[in-house]
């Protein structure tokens, strides 16, 4: 018995926050601030003159990012949340050591 295959098609992959089919506009927003504060912090954590940037975005990132991990409703939220919550703390540490909050 013989089988005929149409064309094959691949889905292309899409990173969804919303998987579970529903809307989360406030746990997304809180997500995405806290992995954009958490790669600044990162980022400018390895730059000396910096310091102060990456100190405060790394606290307001720690920050955002744990009561986004408490209120997060989704796997990519959570996910998400743990990469932006490790790059502020990174951030905020490095940040810290080389000259704290304040030029």
């Amino acid at each position: 018995m013989t089988r005929i295959l149409g064309p094959l098609r691949r889905e292309a992959f899409r990173a969804r926050l919303n998987a579970d089919g529903r809307r989360h506009p406030v746990e997304n927003m809180l997500t995405i601030t806290t992995l954009v504060l958490g790669v600044l912090a990162f980022v400018t954590g390895f730059i000396v003159a910096a310091h102060a940037i990456a100190a405060w975005a790394g606290v307001l990132g720690f920050v955002t990012g744990l009561y986004a991990q408490y209120v997060s409703a989704t796997t990519t939220e959570r996910s998400l949340n743990i990469v932006g919550i490790v790059g502020s703390f990174v951030g905020a540490a490095l940040g810290i050591y080389h000259g704290g909050f304040f030029p």
